[in-house]
């Protein structure tokens, strides 16, 4: 074992551990430390027995343990315990060493933290880590950002535990500046969230309009993923369905449909409301979840409103046809609307990503990863100013050939009582972005006429703002900004 470490690692849950096995199968020497010190004994005697990591029992004889310029990473939970360390590391760090956070930070908080540590004169780095407990050791999706001075320090390291792709190319680049990593990693997170809710609605589909049972609807998705829906969560979604409890019967059935979250989907559609960005599918995924956490008053009201019970009388088979062409198609949106919220506020930031390297890291290795990615890849080389990824000729023929199917789907689904947010809001959101006129007229005249917001007119110069006193009894002064 090397004398001193190549980097260490605070933080013992089941990510860090991973991550801390992952880069010694690497090659790479670790210092561990945790603040429950029974961690740290427990897992040099047990997992990481007769391997290249060394247990530290105070923050002095970790950092003292790590070669210079020492790279130090926090495997913690976000929020103020991020910050609580980094104080506690600066006095016993040099110019030049690296603070490395691999938690789901917020990337506004990563952006200060970069500000703050470099104000000390040492690096920072915040780093978007996906793939989850096996991710994290043969291979996870890695976004880092934050101090540019820090990728040549922690590039190797990072690659070589990346997933890769079949050709050998790593699931891991720098991101851009202050917090684009965990920005990055936030978007990502945000599709995971539109990704699963469009697979449950598609459950919920097969399962209350179609009756079909969970070993059914599971021979489905690996049906599907043997086509174009390829991907890791429809592939695990099929084993979930077929899997039984102790008893024989389906565990589906008894798992209680009450969704949590952590935060991370709802930063992103925060995010896209502040930067003003329609991002309706991911911001629904999030409020179904918020929904099904009122189980209780769900029940209640389950016996007050009746609706109309589902009832399918036709083809099974093509219906399923159809929905997985709606699934596929509210996919697309779903991305689409990530990819033009990445584009925004890349613009805010001054950021200058590589869309196509961004889906490439993507490809392996983190939850949404899937065969779809490669397609986005593909349309960023043909195309790299890529406004909207409709406008890509693949993506175009894909919608529209799965628009009348998208269609049957939705209408068949409200008609028959079923909730279906997120892929209602993506066929919305089409229906939307192709209309070159929407009723946008009359709710700037409506402004206009209780705030004297003014308005613009389709028949004079566009910069040109009016007012109209509507009633006659208003006053001439008008708003002096007109913001779209």
């Amino acid at each position: 074992m090397k004398e001193k470490a190549d980097i260490g690692v605070v933080g013992l849950a089941v990510m860090g551990e991973n991550l801390i096995l992952n880069m010694e199968s690497r090659g790479y020497t670790v210092a561990v430390f945790n603040r429950t010190l029974a961690k740290v004994d427990a897992f040099i005697a047990g997992r990481a027995a007769g391997r290249n990591i060394k247990g530290a029992h105070s923050l002095q004889e970790f950092t003292a343990s790590v070669s210079r310029p020492r790279k130090i990473m926090l495997m913690i939970k976000a929020g103020r315990a991020v910050d609580e360390f980094i104080e506690l590391l600066l006095p016993l760090l040099d110019p030049g060493d690296i603070i490395i956070d691999g938690g789901n930070s917020y990337f506004g908080d990563t952006a200060r933290r970069t500000a703050y540590v470099e104000s000390k004169g040492l690096l920072y780095v915040g780093t978007g880590i996906s793939g989850g407990e096996q991710g994290a050791l043969h291979g996870p999706s890695i976004m880092p950002g934050g101090s540019d001075r820090a990728w040549p320090e922690v590039k190797n390291i990072f690659r070589d535990i990346a997933a890769r792709l079949d050709d050998g190319t790593p699931c891991c680049n720098w991101m851009g500046s202050g917090g684009a990593g965990h920005f990055v990693k936030m978007v990502h997170n945000g599709i995971e969230y539109g990704d699963m809710q469009l697979i449950a609605e598609s459950y919920q589909i097969m399962r209350e309009l179609l009756k079909m049972s969970p070993d059914e609807i599971g021979a489905v998705f690996m049906e599907w993923n043997a086509g174009e829906l390829e991907s890791y969560l429809i592939e695990i979604t099929g084993h979930i369905l077929i899997f039984k409890d102790q008893d024989g019967l389906p565990l589906i059935d008894k798992i209680l449909d009450k969704a949590g979250q952590k935060g991370t989907g709802k930063w992103t559609a925060v995010q896209a409301l502040d930067i003003g960005i329609p991002l309706t599918l991911i911001a629904e995924a999030v409020f179904a979840r918020c929904l099904s956490a009122q189980k209780e008053e769900r029940v209640r009201a389950a016996k007050l409103l009746p609706g109309p019970a589902p009832f399918f009388t036709g083809d099974k088979k093509a219906f399923c046809g159809d929905l997985m062409q709606a699934l596929y198609a509210s996919k697309i949106i779903s991305y689409t609307q990530g990819y033009a919220l990445l584009r925004a506020t890349a613009a805010e930031y001054n950021w200058k990503p590589d869309y196509g390297g961004i889906a490439t890291i993507w490809r392996n290795g983190c939850i949404i990863r899937s065969a779809f990615l490669s397609r986005i890849k593909e349309a960023y080389d043909r195309n790299p100013g890529l406004a909207n990824l409709l406008f890509d000729p693949f993506f175009k023929r894909s919608v529209l050939s799965a628009q009348a199917a998208w269609r049957r789907v939705t209408a068949a689904a409200i008609a028959q009582g079923l909730p279906v947010p997120a892929m209602v809001s993506a066929i919305c959101y089409f229906d939307g972005y192709r209309s070159p006129t929407l009723p946008a007229n009359l709710t700037q005249a409506q402004r206009d006429y209780f705030g004297a917001h003014t308005y613009r007119r389709t028949d004079r110069p566009e910069q040109e703002s009016f007012h109209t006193n509507w009633t006659g009894m208003g006053g001439g002064t008008a708003a002096s900004v007109y913001t779209v």
